[in-house]
């Protein structure tokens, strides 16, 4: 029996047109607008990153918040593009656009005046919006980008590079805008990351996605020719089931470090190659060496 050729492109752009990745995106991108409109663009709160800048040179030199964010994001998709792969760069475009459409298209009116309401309620959409987009494979703040892009040139870890950033935004609202509204824009930021990590599970910067199946040789090839990760193949023992404990057969475990944004595509592409491969994650809290200090060359 001929055995059917392996397609990577074919696989790694099915991902960007599946209906649940879309779906994800979409209503992320619903809840950033109704966040940023409905919450913290008429009261001047920030979150970090590209939406917590966007919203500070809006006030400050009235520029229209439609076109900041997709200016300021057009230039992380392309570094997103370069360091993490085109799939996650098409993703992050749709997200971007229909942020930036919302935001100039849609009318929402002030929900409410109570700051702190403002700011916990305004956190916890943006951040959930932001999350979900993730889970779709792209996002819609380009911080994270840049933070693993720089990372190699600087040795300052992903959160260091992310708080530089961050610092610097709420120092610049509190001079503008007053110490109060920074503080509140801080509680903001500070629940939107929060709810961000649960939506997507808590998945930490790095993480071990650890792989078994039966398809061994065309997972290694998307993993390092089409994805260009470096993977780790342990030998091991498939088999020892409740009521078949005596049968098994020799298996290879593939294992691969990848960051979170990652990992939605890794999972959707190995998963059309081997639906009933076995896959299983875990948090790392650090990781240096190896290809994760090079910049790898995605197609």
């Amino acid at each position: 029996m001929r055995k059917k050729k392996y397609n990577g492109d074919r696989v790694i752009w099915k991902n960007v047109w599946d209906a649940k990745n879309l779906l994800h995106i979409i209503a992320g991108t619903a809840l950033a607008v109704l966040a940023m409109k409905g919450f913290m663009i008429p009261n001047r709160f920030m979150d970090g990153g590209v939406t917590g800048i966007s919203i500070l040179l809006h006030e400050i030199f009235h520029i229209n918040i439609s076109i900041l964010v997709l200016g300021i994001n057009a230039f992380f998709i392309y570094l997103g593009y370069r360091r993490i792969g085109k799939t996650f760069a098409v993703q992050t475009t749709i997200a971007v656009l229909l942020l930036s459409a919302g935001l100039l298209f849609i009318n929402i009116q002030p929900i409410t005046s109570d700051k702190l309401l403002i700011a916990i309620f305004g956190g916890i959409l943006i951040g959930a919006g932001v999350g979900l987009v993730i889970r779709g494979g792209g996002v819609i703040d380009g911080a994270e980008v840049i933070a693993v892009f720089t990372k190699r040139r600087t040795g300052l870890s992903n959160s260091e590079i992310i708080m530089m950033i961050n610092t610097l935004i709420f120092a610049v609202a509190a001079l503008q805008f007053g110490i109060e509204t920074a503080m509140y824009s801080i509680i903001t930021y500070f629940t939107a990351t929060r709810v961000t990590d649960y939506v997507v599970d808590g998945i930490e910067e790095f993480t071990a996605v650890n792989i078994i199946c039966s398809q061994q040789e065309d997972v290694k090839n998307l993993l390092v020719n089409d994805l260009g990760k470096g993977i780790t193949v342990y030998k091991g023992e498939r088999g020892y089931l409740p009521g078949s404990f005596d049968v098994k057969i020799d298996c290879e475990i593939i294992v691969t470090i990848v960051t979170r944004l990652e990992i939605k595509q890794i999972h959707d592409a190995v998963m059309r190659i081997d639906p009933k491969a076995f896959m299983y994650v875990q948090t790392i809290k650090e990781a240096t060496g190896g290809v994760l200090k090079s910049k790898a060359h995605v197609k």
